[in-house]
């Protein structure tokens, strides 16, 4: 089964199965984000990937620097662990892992959530690539890839035990949009993905189809 159809058959189950009062303002409030977005504002192909310096899930950092020093790499941008459809999309990363680094490429990935919550990640999916943390969303934020959410969902999200302020160390209640950038060894945007629709998310497929035309 691709990404696709994984994704599409977890957001079936949630439009099925979700109560009104849980499933209502999260789609109210995606509906108004996508309607408002402009892809525009968001890092552009040829244009340099902004510098970073951000803790991994094991006490460590990872620049861009140091991703360069080993020649192109792949950054995707995930809300965190407590959302199903990025469980989906970066358990689909790890099963393509070995053609990524066939094809002299490290593939990184980079949410909000502190690096505990990393590491639960990277446990739960047994990854083997780097997962970063991205407190306060600065990285995402020079990206222009950041999803401003609105209180409507505080309360959804504490239906569920979400608390994103112990999650990510702050309250800014803000997530990056599922995005996904191919850099060249030079630093430059080479690809790019920004969807602001969370359900959506680029096929590993499709990345590596980038990767062969560099």
């Amino acid at each position: 089964m691709s990404l696709s159809e994984q994704l599409s058959a977890q957001f079936q189950g949630f439009n099925q199965n979700a109560p009104p009062q849980f499933k209502d303002p999260i789609l109210a409030a995606m509906d108004e984000h996508v309607a408002s977005f402009k892809p525009s504002a968001a890092l552009q192909v040829g244009q340099a990937f902004p510098d970073f310096s951000l803790p991994n899930a094991v006490g460590g950092k990872v620049s861009r620097d140091e991703l360069l020093a080993k020649g192109p790499f792949f950054i995707t941008f995930y809300r965190g662990e407590w959302c199903p459809f990025c469980n989906l999309a970066i358990g689909s990363l790890q099963a393509h892992l070995d053609e990524f680094t066939a094809k002299g490429v490290t593939l990184v990935a980079v949410s909000p959530e502190l690096p505990n919550g990393n590491l639960t990640m990277t446990e739960k999916h047994d990854l083997k690539f780097p997962v970063l943390s991205d407190q306060g969303n600065e990285l995402a934020k020079k990206l222009g890839i950041i999803f401003a959410m609105p209180d409507s969902l505080r309360p959804v999200f504490d239906m569920v035990g979400h608390d994103l302020k112990k999650k990510n160390g702050d309250d800014s209640f803000e997530v990056p949009l599922p995005a996904a950038f191919l850099v060249d060894g030079k630093g430059v945007v080479r690809n790019s993905y920004v969807d602001p629709d969370y359900t959506k998310r680029l096929e590993p497929k499709t990345a590596l189809g980038w990767i062969d035309s560099l």
